[in-house]
């Protein structure tokens, strides 16, 4: 059986079925191998609680593969600035970054969970070269020609390349007995939807404070927000079983709030997710390359882990568009994608990391200069611009060359 040319994605979240369709797209043969059990689920038109700030190289990657536009416009909110606001009195600190700043139309857009799934489930069905297993792996066999996937109804699937965008619990690379750096953050991301009595103008706002977390407030369409809370696990708690009325209170009353009074959206809603840092000592194993959480799980503070996993799409198709004549598994291949998201990642998870250690520390000489940093930063305008640019990402989109 030929298999150079053929690759199972394991994995039924956004990056798993970007990747697969990318990779079907780009002409080779791909299995998009799911649980049993899940199904697209159905929308009830009330908005998601869980969105993504998605940057520029999310945009054109969607772009490329004619999923943007299939996405329900009415439903995304671009976002034009954001403020970054510090601890202490009045907020301390203040940073604000602008989309005519950073030289582009936008810096950024909010999409529901549940409208990009939509569109991606919509696209791969009419994939060229694309078939769905509904089945649970049970074993992974890595050999020097080719991966073979073994299910538990006993059939087994053969790929010249396994990719893994299974999540942060990734089976496949567990598979590949890849190690793995877990650092429990003692947080979770509380997430719900508000109305605003004040227009937000395409704003983001964010507030950084050493005892509650740090808290987000995303544009949606409408005079509407979305509530990302990274707030310690006690914090939590209390959050969570409060009344949804009661968490808008707080919110009302932040500091340089600018919203006004905020008011649950019907009907109310309010989840929450554990956050660590997950660094894998390697994303490429033989006949193997990993991709979003499976590689990586950073902080949410900066909202781009979902980023880092359209980034990884993005390089693996380029590495492969440009591999010659060598089958898409090839260890060199796998290298060269390894090299080519190792600084962004690194630098992902080192700014994530170190800024949610730095605003965690409660020591009053530490908050001043942090304080003093934002408002210093502030004033630079070309830092500024640099670093929005590496948030925002490059957007380049992928050649496309057959497999």
């Amino acid at each position: 059986m030929n298999t150079a040319s053929t690759i199972c994605v394991v994995g039924n979240g956004i990056i798993g079925k970007v990747a697969a369709l990318g990779l079907a797209q780009a002409g080779f043969s791909v299995t998009l191998l799911t649980p049993p059990a899940s199904q697209p689920a159905a929308s009830s038109g009330s908005w998601d609680v869980r969105v993504y700030a998605l940057n520029q190289v999310a945009h054109a990657l969607l772009s490329s593969l004619r999923v943007w536009d299939a996405l329900d416009a009415a439903r995304i909110a671009p976002v034009d600035a954001m403020v970054v606001n510090g601890d202490g009195p009045q907020a301390g600190g203040r940073l604000s970054f602008d989309a005519y700043g950073a030289r582009a139309g936008v810096l950024a857009w909010i999409v529901e969970d549940s409208n990009l799934n939509a569109a991606l489930d919509a696209a791969l069905r009419f994939a060229p070269n694309l078939n769905r297993v509904a089945a649970r792996a049970i074993r992974l066999e890595q050999q020097a020609e080719e991966a073979v996937i073994h299910l538990d109804n006993g059939t087994a699937l053969h790929a010249a390349l396994v990719v893994g965008a299974d999540g942060a619990q990734s089976w496949v690379r567990a598979q590949c007995d890849i190690g793995l750096d877990y650092r429990p953050y003692g947080q979770r991301a509380v997430v719900a939807n508000f109305s605003t009595a004040l227009p937000h103008h395409g704003a983001a706002h964010q507030w950084f404070t050493s005892e509650e977390g740090i808290i987000a407030l995303l544009p949606l369409p409408g005079n509407q927000v979305s509530l990302v809370w990274s707030a310690p696990d006690a914090l939590a708690d209390t959050l969570l079983q409060e009344p949804l009325s009661q968490l808008a209170a707080r919110l009302t009353n932040l500091p340089r709030q600018p919203f006004g009074e905020l008011v649950p959206l019907q009907p109310e809603s309010v989840k929450a997710f554990p956050l660590a840092l997950m660094r894998p000592h390697q994303i490429v194993a033989q006949r193997v390359a990993l991709v979003g959480d499976a590689a990586h799980v950073v902080h949410p503070l900066a909202g781009h882990g979902m980023n880092l996993g359209f980034a990884d799409v993005t390089a693996l198709l380029q590495v492969l568009a440009e591999r010659g004549e060598r089958d898409c598994g090839d260890a060199r291949v796998l290298r060269r994608y390894a090299r080519e998201r190792k600084e962004d990642i690194l630098l992902m998870q080192i700014a994530t990391d170190g800024l949610e250690r730095l605003f965690a520390t409660d020591l009053e000489p530490v908050r001043v200069l942090r304080n003093v940093g934002l408002n210093l930063l502030d004033q630079l305008p070309v830092l500024k611009r640099r670093l929005m640019s590496h948030a925002m990402g490059k957007p380049l989109a992928p050649s496309v060359k057959k497999g």
